[in-house]
């Protein structure tokens, strides 16, 4: 069985991985990113039901826990990574298909495909998921437009590779959902009453350590109910009270218009989301060739190329926010 088709890269982006999410049929789950991995910034986010990890791949990297192979395969999805490019779709999916929560809705299509894989090994899944027609079209309807086509047989300067990894709680024990690994790494148990992602934390600092000193080249984004969902479930129950206890106060009305202004933020962020993605796929280059023309016409071009160098010079390399 062969993996049919090209998989793009997909940016490291919470609105195109929302939106990705939802191509793939899937409701009541959304992702936002952390610029922190302290307590904190989880309080207005939960319940988080799982982290999605982007780091430079180093390929001789060892596991940070034991790879499982034993008969917990049969109940954790795990799908082994078979073609490139795929990293992305495969974590997002790993985290779905894993969760639990009643506020997820897999959809038709993801639902089908875990009744139909789950009795396959890592592989199988892996080709599987990749011989999906709807999930490679959702994957690849992410593509960001090339402004230029590069010929194939230019010889290609080095990069670093990137790669994808989810953490999740699953079934009282946190575990590492890698698609290059044989298995999940399990990071061991969530002891009781204590919160998965205090076992999380230390995990990702100690993998980011691993790397030299002022290496900033990592994002982490949590997946998350939806979050206008999980505001309009908390004003309905605000509004009834008021109505079934004939309640009026100031703190009442105050948290109702808390409340409404978080969901109006948040059907805002997703149309922004939606605009931005229209951007990412528009073809800007008719417009970049006219506008050089007119620029060269006004002998403006040669100036602006100059002074665009010298900021480049003082900026030195661009790099990933952490």
């Amino acid at each position: 069985m062969e993996s049919g088709g090209d998989w793009c890269l997909i940016e490291s982006d919470p609105g195109v991985f929302t939106q990705l999410i939802r191509k793939f049929g899937a409701k009541g789950v959304q992702v936002e990113e952390l610029w922190t991995i302290d307590d904190t910034i989880f309080e207005n986010l939960r319940p988080v039901h799982g982290l999605i990890f982007l780091f430079k791949y180093l390929q001789y990297e060892e596991p940070s826990g034991p790879i499982v192979n034993d008969d917990r395969l049969d109940k954790i999805y795990f799908a082994k990574q078979v073609i490139n490019n795929a990293c992305a779709t495969q974590t997002v999916i790993s985290l779905l298909l894993n969760c639990t929560h009643t506020d997820v809705d897999l959809g038709p299509e993801l639902t089908k495909l875990k009744e139909f894989s789950m009795s396959f090994d890592p592989k199988m899944r892996g080709l599987t998921l990749s011989n999906s027609q709807t999930i490679r079209a959702a994957h690849n309807s992410m593509v960001q437009q090339a402004v230029f086509e590069f010929d194939p047989k230019m010889p290609v300067k080095y990069e670093d590779s990137y790669h994808f990894v989810g953490y999740m709680p699953i079934n009282g024990r946190v575990y590492e959902l890698d698609g290059l690994r044989e298995g999940p790494i399990d990071h061991g148990p969530i002891i009781p009453e204590q919160d998965w992602l205090e076992v999380v934390q230390p995990i990702i600092m100690k993998r980011m350590n691993v790397y030299t000193e002022g290496e900033i080249h990592f994002n982490l984004m949590a997946l998350v109910s939806d979050r206008k969902m999980i505001y309009e479930r908390q004003l309905k129950r605000h509004l009834n009270e008021v109505q079934m206890l004939d309640m009026d106060t100031d703190e009442v009305e105050g948290e109702i218009a808390r409340l409404r202004m978080f969901i109006e933020y948040e059907d805002i962020k997703m149309a922004r989301y939606q605009q931005e993605m229209a951007r990412r796929r528009h073809n800007y280059m008719p417009f970049i060739i006219v506008l050089l023309q007119i620029l060269a016409e006004e002998k403006k071009l040669t100036p602006i190329l100059e002074r665009a160098k010298e900021r480049s010079a003082k900026k030195g390399p661009k790099k990933l926010k952490v």
